[in-house]
């Protein structure tokens, strides 16, 4: 795919960053030496981890150059790598691996999870949050698009979305007998825009890259055309003419 586009991604930068501020909530650390944001996109999860903790040494990670960059705007005090999440491997042991809303673009997490918690220091912490939306009609229209326009052949990959998320309880058994506490929850946030196009707008950001990404130039307005239509109907206006995007996700903390 096209690299990120960290201008798009921000736009709607408040309703993105929540979720991160609900995950470190609850992560149990008083102080850490050492805290990596693997996937950390433009820095806005980072910036988190340098506020509460302004002494612990903090390392992005992500295999955008654009998101990078803008993180390194935004963050110069933190240190940013370019890395995958499938094969990171830390350089040292962190007190804390912070991954939110990176997962769900990664496959195999009965092996990847269990092996970052081991990576952790004694008594560290692996904090996940990961959308849980692929069954919301958000998702399930882009499917239905790519399935029905002249674009179909195109995106026969795009449309077989592999589920990477699990049940909430495999994940407490991949962890059961290797880590001393595990938090698992799943929360629906309920994001109030301004209508359809907004919608599109903010999964132009993420989820929509898939299948605008193997378009030529020429197609991708007509895709577009034909989702935000559906959308439209999916995600009726509200009595003050807004739209409410119902978005579930999955949080997991886990502790050695």
């Amino acid at each position: 795919m096209a690299d990120w586009n960290p201008s798009l991604y921000l736009r709607f930068e408040d309703e993105r960053t929540r979720p991160a501020r609900d995950l470190l909530d609850r992560v149990p650390l008083a102080s850490p030496a050492l805290a990596v944001d693997l996937g950390c996109g433009p820095g806005n999860s980072t910036e988190l981890l340098a506020k509460r903790w302004p002494t612990a040494e903090v390392t992005g990670i992500d295999t955008s150059e654009a998101m990078l960059s803008e993180a390194r705007k935004r963050l110069p005090s933190a240190r940013f790598e370019r890395g995958d999440v499938t094969n990171w491997q830390a350089e040292k042991p962190p007190e804390l691996i912070f991954a939110n809303a990176v997962m769900q673009w990664v496959p195999g997490h009965a092996a990847l999870l269990p092996r970052l918690l081991a990576q952790t220091a004694p008594g560290g912490v692996l904090a996940v949050q990961m959308p849980d939306n692929l069954a919301e009609p958000s998702h399930r229209l882009m499917r239905e698009t790519a399935a029905d326009g002249t674009w179909a052949a195109r995106l026969g990959d795009a449309s077989r979305i592999r589920e990477r998320i699990l049940p909430a309880e495999d994940y407490y058994n991949l962890f059961a007998g290797r880590a001393s506490s595990i938090d698992i929850w799943r929360t629906t946030y309920y994001h109030v825009l301004d209508d359809a196009p907004a919608v599109v707008s903010w999964l132009r950001a993420t989820g929509l890259r898939a299948f605008l990404d193997p378009l030529d130039p020429e197609q991708q307005p007509a895709f577009l055309d034909d989702y935000t239509a559906r959308i439209a109907k999916a995600y009726p206006p509200r009595a003050d003419g807004k739209v409410v995007l119902a978005f579930p996700r999955l949080f997991v903390v886990v502790q050695r």
